[in-house]
């Protein structure tokens, strides 16, 4: 079973004393790593000015997502922002399959999921200011998705840090929503770790 097929997978942002290179370790709700996500293409340059300068948000991020036997199934990139972030998101061959949108900064935030083609195809709602909950709907406002730091029902020893969050996506999602739905879980990390939110 490929990456993009499982319908509840937990992501795990690894702990780094000095955090330069963002991966993420992706594992199925029994705890086995089914892939791996990880920040690509960073110069020298780059990972001395991450670690000196507060300038992380203005500069382009690039995240692969890999299968188990190190195929890739998804590139995410997140350009340089002044205000409000859009992660890019790409095959595994590099064929655009739509972006993220931020929509606002204040409140609850919110993104937009738009195909390939610019089409608004559904959105990501927080559904509080700080906490790790967004609910994921299609364009008819129907949740299809979610990803949450909650976890009942679940081992808790999936669950290795409090870094670990939950991605659930309903069964019957399929096409482009679903490749977002699953690149939303890393991608709205990436567009609000820097925002001082309390998300990162």
């Amino acid at each position: 079973m490929g990456l993009l097929d499982y319908d509840r997978i937990v992501i795990n942002q690894k702990a780094k004393l000095i955090e330069m290179v963002n991966e993420y370790m992706v594992r199925d709700d029994a705890g086995n790593q089914i892939g791996v996500i990880r920040q690509e293409g960073q110069s020298t340059l780059k990972k001395v000015a991450r670690f000196v300068s507060s300038l992380d948000q203005f500069m382009t991020h690039k995240l692969g997502a890999y299968d188990a036997d190190g195929t890739r199934v998804l590139e995410l990139v997140r350009p340089r922002k002044i205000m409000k972030s859009t992660v890019q998101v790409f095959d595994g061959v590099g064929n655009p399959m739509g972006e993220i949108r931020q929509q606002n900064m204040i409140g609850k935030i919110r993104f937009g999921l738009h195909d390939a083609t610019g089409q608004k195809i559904g959105e990501i709602k927080a559904e509080n200011w700080r906490a790790w909950n967004f609910s994921i709907v299609n364009h008819l406002d129907e949740e299809v998705g979610r990803i949450t730091k909650t976890w009942e029902g679940l081992a808790k020893t999936v669950f290795t840090t409090a870094d670990d969050y939950l991605l659930d996506i309903n069964g019957s999602l399929t096409g482009p929503l679903r490749v977002l739905a699953f690149a939303s879980a890393v991608g709205v990390d990436t567009a609000l770790k820097q925002d001082a939110r309390g998300l990162g």
